[in-house]
């Protein structure tokens, strides 16, 4: 009997889709932000919330938070469309690598700029970045701006880089969620994450190749 293939992307849609789910329809975004949201003061040691995840726990938890439906939808449309595609360059493994270290930085590089915010940051755009900057990489065309291969390529990325993060800014308004989405610093690192580890992880899938 074949055994059906197992897809990290859609088990993290899933499970992210579900709690997110969950929180929303039982009106638990505002609790949920402050237990399990990414608050940078926290990380300091400058602000306590009582009930609250770990502070370095709450770099994951707070990727299964959202602060509205379509904050949601975006996110999780994104990550299908990318990630099945890297998952099939750079195998489930690879994925979750660049999902999970894209987590790490992006909360890492939005507590770099405001060490002592006391506003919790949710949602995971910051993760989906790095699956975004992945795909770039690996099915980008880009357009001949100049003559050198090299420079266009750069040129692609940033466009994307900078596509993405205005998009996210558009869709926090438009759903409403209180400048959720305005974590341009974790858009960023995230997506610089997805760059840089999409060649080293496509080699060492393909090192015996």
């Amino acid at each position: 009997m074949n055994q059906v293939p197992r897809s990290t992307t859609v088990v993290i849609t899933a499970v992210t889709s579900l709690v997110s789910l969950l929180i929303l329809f039982a009106g638990w975004t505002g609790w949920a932000s402050m237990v399990m949201g990414f608050i940078p003061a926290r990380l300091s040691g400058a602000m306590q919330v009582g009930g609250a995840l770990p502070s370095v726990l709450t770099i994951f938890s707070s990727t299964l938070v959202h602060g509205g439906y379509m904050h949601l939808l975006f996110n999780m449309l994104m990550l299908l469309l990318c990630g099945t595609a890297v998952e099939r360059v750079l195998g489930r493994e690879g994925v979750t690598i660049i999902y999970v270290v894209s987590a790490i930085v992006a909360a890492l590089a939005q507590w770099s700029v405001g060490p002592l915010a006391s506003a919790p940051v949710i949602g995971a755009s910051g993760a989906v970045s790095g699956v975004i900057g992945a795909y770039a990489l690996s099915f980008g065309r880009p357009k001949a701006f100049v003559q050198s291969p090299r420079i266009n390529r750069v040129l692609h990325i940033v466009w994307l880089a900078v596509a993405w993060t205005v998009l996210q800014i558009g869709v926090g308004f438009v759903a409403g969620a209180d400048g959720v989405l305005l974590a341009t610093p974790a858009h960023v690192g995230g997506f610089l994450v997805g760059l840089l580890l999409q060649r080293p992880l496509l080699l060492w899938r393909y090192r015996g190749a």
